[in-house]
């Protein structure tokens, strides 16, 4: 149910009487014109472009392309002016029953309203914090962790069949020192004194891997080479740390469809069978990149690698992917890893990284593109740093960490339905600050107060409503009649309201879920104005004296609680019924 899409049917029909009776050339091209609120809510409702995009492929003028648009949609009941403004454009208001109907159909869709096709089932692999298994995860992996989560959401309400992964980066260098650092917290369990010499992590989250390993093995290592032991202790420590990670992810709400282990692509054959692809289109080749832009390294020299010929595919050099000691670059694992994506049969691929991989992008979607024969999109969705702040003043390190702060120091501060909403209250590749003090503030200026205030408020409202002896069941509300519902303030709800199934589907289609939070504070600032006006205006108060007259009140906010609760879970949000 998406009024937008029905007002736009109407126009093309209209536009296909102007053809038939000659006023229009045939055959014009229509998928330019658009029905949406016009800039102005002074204007109108609704508008549409049809004049302005058809007048120059129709060779007339706009204005009187729109004059006769305008002629035939007035007569439509479901149109009560159009009117004509400037050189073409096409303002509509739309009839009170429009609206009034429009609330019945959120009561009786609940939470399938605003649910789109747009996706039509196409499959959508979202991989998302992909953190390395070497700690607790950091506030940066928090923000892209409830962006990748929303993202996923977002897409399936829109209609799109997703996959939620995270790939575990558990074939490099970082993990031998993981190793390393869960072995000298081993050693410590035995009451030895240890260092941790720079570039290991001395964060106290490996203490109690530490004491875990030497419970499994006992001494077995103690005094031991790092040939007897390495190996061992990188598994047993990897499966330590993703057990962390799967807890932290958890305390934020956040599960995902499968993890992916870059170590299985090693010894398998699989980085020589997506590289092999690659060869057979001619993409791999043998020879010597250019010296690195700028200032030379006094260290660089000419050396023949295995290079991916990525200018191919829109990327600005060639890009090695075996060295020439003869071992892979961490390119090569990355482009067998979206090689078995894209033979897992996905339409479409999102991966969201941090801002420092943004020189990674185009060599990526180089792979991709050439690894799928141009078939299989890959958006990557760059996500940029947090600041935290309290009291004025930045947030100090984990003690727990180490060197940053935590997932965990977050949510048990604020809460995860907190934490989730205040990072997607900027678009994904804007910086971002976390001011602990605001975003427990209960006012106007903290938006997940506000949007969970709205909610709050609705509930409020249907308890009291049952003590009158109100029927607040969407069965009874979705039978009465809303004739009622005629004031601006009401009005405003509605159009608002109304917007909802059409913003879903330009958020999904920009993976744009910031749109949602917006979207959702400024429901609720229609919501609360309309609250404030019946402080003034008894007529608009939602509870009446009289029972029947408060069924038919109680239906809008009803409506607005409804779309509220389906935003807030596209956002992985719990909306609350009192506020505390």
């Amino acid at each position: 149910m998406n009024l937008f899409d029905e007002i736009r049917s109407l126009v093309l029909d209209s536009l296909d009487a102007l053809e038939r009776d000659g006023v229009l050339p045939q055959g014009l091209e229509r998928r330019a014109v658009s029905v949406e609120p016009p800039r102005d809510a002074a204007h109108g409702d609704m508008a549409t472009n049809a004049a302005m995009v058809l007048a120059k492929p129709a060779k007339m003028k706009p204005r009187d392309i729109a004059e006769a648009l305008a002629a035939l949609l007035a007569d439509d009941p479901r149109i009560d002016t159009a009117e004509v403004a400037g050189p073409g454009f096409l303002n509509l208001r739309l009839a009170a029953g429009q609206w009034q109907g429009l609330v019945t159909g959120i009561i009786e869709a609940g939470h399938t309203y605003g649910r789109s096709t747009l996706g039509t089932g196409k499959r959508v692999n979202v991989e998302y914090v992909s953190a390395n298994p070497t700690g607790p995860m950091h506030v940066g992996h928090t923000r892209g962790a409830v962006f990748g989560d929303a993202l996923a959401s977002l897409l399936a309400f829109a209609g799109y069949d997703v996959t939620r992964e995270y790939y575990i980066n558990d074939g490099g260098a970082q993990v031998d020192v993981l190793a390393r650092s869960v072995y000298l917290r081993y050693l410590e369990a035995f009451g030895q004194e240890v260092a941790f010499p720079d570039g290991t992590y001395p964060g106290d989250y490996l203490i109690a891997v530490g004491q875990a390993l030497k419970a499994k093995v006992g001494d077995a290592y103690l005094d031991k080479g790092e040939d007897v032991w390495l190996d061992a202790v990188r598994s047993f420590a990897t499966e330590a740390m993703m057990d962390l990670i799967r807890a932290d992810l958890a305390a934020l709400g956040v599960t995902m469809d499968n993890f992916y282990s870059e170590k299985a692509l090693y010894g398998t054959g699989k980085i020589e069978t997506a590289l092999a692809t690659l060869s057979a289109k001619g993409l791999i080749y043998e020879g010597v990149l250019e010296p690195p832009k700028g200032k030379t390294p006094e260290d660089w020299e000419p050396r023949e690698q295995t290079l991916f010929k990525s200018t191919a595919h829109g990327d600005d050099v060639d890009r090695p992917v075996k060295k020439s000691d003869g071992s892979w670059t961490y390119f090569a694992p990355d482009i067998a890893y979206h090689y078995d994506k894209v033979s897992r049969g996905f339409d479409a691929l999102v991966d969201v990284f941090g801002a420092d991989h943004g020189g990674y992008v185009k060599r990526m979607k180089a792979a991709v593109s050439a690894l799928s024969d141009g078939k299989v999109p890959l958006d990557v969705k760059l996500i940029q740093l947090v600041k935290l702040t309290q009291n004025g003043e930045p947030v100090k390190m984990s003690k727990r960490a180490g060197t940053f702060v935590t997932l965990r120091d977050v949510v048990d501060q604020v809460g995860a339905d907190v934490t989730r909403f205040v990072m997607l209250t900027r678009k994904n590749d804007a910086p971002l600050e976390f001011d602990f003090d605001k975003v427990l503030e209960q006012s106007k200026d903290n938006p997940v107060f506000y949007v969970q205030y709205a909610h709050a408020r609705v509930c409020s409202v249907l308890r009291k409503a049952v003590e009158m002896g109100v029927d607040v069941s969407d069965a009874n509300l979705a039978q009465q009649d809303l004739s009622v519902l005629t004031d601006p303030a009401e009005l405003a709800v509605i159009r608002k309201l109304a917007e909802w199934p059409r913003l879903v589907e330009i958020a999904a289609s920009g993976s744009e879920p910031h749109r949602v939070a917006f979207y959702l504070y400024d429901l609720a600032s229609e919501f609360h104005a309309l609250w404030n006006r019946g402080n003034d205006n008894p007529a608009l108060r939602f509870l009446q004296d009289d029972p029947q007259a408060t069924a038919a009140k109680i239906v809008l906010p009803r409506a607005v609680a409804v779309v509220i609760s389906t935003g807030l879970g596209i956002l992985g949000v719990t909306p609350v019924e009192e506020m505390r």
